[in-house]
């Protein structure tokens, strides 16, 4: 018998076995696939010399995280690579909005679309660099974040009070409006705003914009030395030498719950796994109280409320291998390890007011990598290993295309819709599609086989809209990891701060669990070595309540 039983091996779930390891906690992680890691992977399938990220790829939230540096990964063999710039958006004109490390460069590139935007990006740069340490602790530590919000309410204050605070409700059409002159670095704030499902006029996305921005500008987006798949292998690392168990193949069908409490979890096979004192869920809050708890074990008011969650966009990926870097017109796009491809805000609001009324659409918005360029052990020399994701309707009415794309997914469909996002690209480096060696086309439903938290390829545990985030995550009144049973914690980008790989839904819930058997839990080696034994034996402690 173990302490904890954590569902599901992606960042989060790893994160948490990882603390509740160093407190002393026997743990096993059980995860649904082959290989852990959720949304956090890499294979060599596209083709064998080059290395692709399957899923997420780039990581600011990562770098900016007080939870994984806190891990030191470093020591597990962690390595991180940057990319000659950060982000490029280029025009079909050829000029380029370009994010790079250096702020002053940033700046000099967005005074060249209109005179005055290079100090506007400092003045904002500035604003962050006064407030960012206390930004970073109320995202990342568990809601309400008490201290953290009142040292940044203080800081806000002397900043300008409520005109920052209606600056960052904006949506990020007005707030570049407002800031800039030209059109930079308004590209850049509401390219940043749709990392998420933020549409330029949507409350709120002004600030998603400028705090991407800002993470870009001050840790980069960088990238695991060798693939995506080197971060996971390092949590596991670390967790296996403090003496925890991560077993995969093994989909947990039920949550045990006996007088109100979470004592365990059973699998596909009938094996019941007990734990001791808590399970930890890093999957999907509709997964969680829908699938894996009973509704008898619920209020009704949950159920309820579940009805009305809402998920974020569905995605559409490619991923390609290159023989050659990518030929964008506008040459400051070469250097850069995320490209932004749309034309313009007024094209974002165009992509975004067509997923709105549920169509597929006709020039997506795209969010490319290039890998070796921010990775040169991805691929061969002068290669690249490279792919892009689009948002398209989870219920699809129509196709803006018209190209009759219904949202089955088949074959068909698959393919039609790779080649308009290549197309994409072509609009803006005329000469790409002769590049391309061999691709691979994952679809909503084919994101969702790989890991069962991308729920119809939806990529951050549900919207980022305001009405579903903080005390509203994932259901109104919640917000933090707890739930209705006792023992039992959300560990998943369900709960709060969301989604991205950072770390924190999983280390509030191993927190949370530590907090309800006393932080200073410290097991001696017997204890460690009878509780691995034991661990697996399919036994359930008996109901004591």
């Amino acid at each position: 018998m173990s302490d904890a039983v954590v569902v599901g091996a992606g960042p989060n779930g790893l994160v948490a076995a990882n603390l509740l390891a160093d407190a002393g906690w026997t743990v096993t992680v059980l995860e649904e696939q082959p290989e852990p890691g959720g949304a956090v992977r890499s294979d060599r399938a596209v083709h064998p010399d080059f290395v692709s990220d399957r899923f997420s790829a780039f990581y600011p939230l990562a770098a900016a995280s007080p939870v994984l540096r806190a891990l030191r990964l470093d020591r597990e063999g962690l390595r991180w690579s940057h990319a000659p710039r950060v982000l490029a958006h280029p025009l079909a004109d050829g000029r380029c909005a370009v994010l790079d490390r250096d702020p002053v460069a940033t700046a000099a590139g967005l005074d060249a679309f209109a005179a005055g935007d290079g100090p506007a990006w400092r003045e904002l740069h500035a604003l962050w660099d006064g407030i960012r340490d206390d930004v970073l602790s109320a995202l990342f530590t568990p809601f309400p974040p008490v201290r953290a919000a009142t040292r940044l309410a203080l800081r806000l204050r002397a900043a300008g009070g409520l005109r920052v605070a209606r600056r960052l409700l904006l949506p990020v059409r007005r707030f570049g409006e407002e800031e800039f002159a030209g059109e930079g670095g308004r590209l850049l704030l509401a390219g940043n705003a749709l990392h998420a499902d933020l549409p330029p006029e949507a409350t709120g996305s002004g600030g998603f914009g400028w705090l991407m921005s800002m993470l870009g500008q001050t840790y980069g987006f960088p990238v695991p030395v060798g693939g995506s798949g080197e971060l996971t292998a390092a949590l596991v690392r670390r967790l296996r030498r403090r003496g925890g168990t991560v077993r995969c193949g093994e989909r947990v069908t039920e949550i045990v719950v006996r007088g109100g409490r979470a004592v365990g979890v059973r699998t596909a096979d009938g094996t019941a796994i007990a734990a001791r004192r808590a399970v930890l869920a890093d999957v999907t809050a509709p997964l969680l109280y829908r699938e894996l708890v009973g509704a008898e074990h619920l209020p009704a008011r949950v159920l309820d409320d579940l009805r009305r969650f809402q998920w974020d966009y569905a995605t559409f990926k490619v991923d390609w291998a290159l023989s050659g870097p990518i030929p964008w017109a506008a040459p400051e796009a070469s250097g850069a390890g995320t490209v932004h491809v749309a034309e313009g805000v007024d094209g974002l609001t165009r992509f975004s007011a067509q997923l709105s009324m549920g169509q597929v659409p006709d020039r997506p918005f795209l969010l490319l990598g290039q890998m070796t360029t921010a990775d040169p052990a991805r691929s061969p020399a002068g290669t690249e290993s490279a792919w892009a994701y689009t948002h398209v309707p989870h219920r699809v009415r129509g196709d803006a295309a018209g190209q009759g794309l219904t949202g089955r997914w088949d074959e068909r469909e698959r393919e039609a819709m790779a080649d308009r996002v290549e197309e994409q690209v072509e609009r803006y480096a005329p000469g790409f599609r002769a590049l391309i060696a061999a691709r691979r086309v994952l679809s909503p439903p084919v994101l969702e086989a790989a890991d069962a938290n991308l729920h119809g390829g939806a990529v951050n545990g549900g919207t980022t809209s305001l009405h579903q985030q903080l005390v509203f995550r994932p259901v109104p009144g919640t917000g933090r990891p707890e739930t209705p049973v006792r023992g039992l914690y959300l560990a998943s980008a369900s709960a709060h701060p969301g989604g991205g790989v950072h770390g924190a839904c999983g280390a509030n819930a191993a927190r949370a669990a530590l907090r309800a058997h006393g932080s200073s839990l410290v097991l001696t080696a017997a204890q460690r070595a009878l509780s691995r034994r034991s661990a697996g034996r399919g036994r359930l402690p008996p109901d004591r309540t």
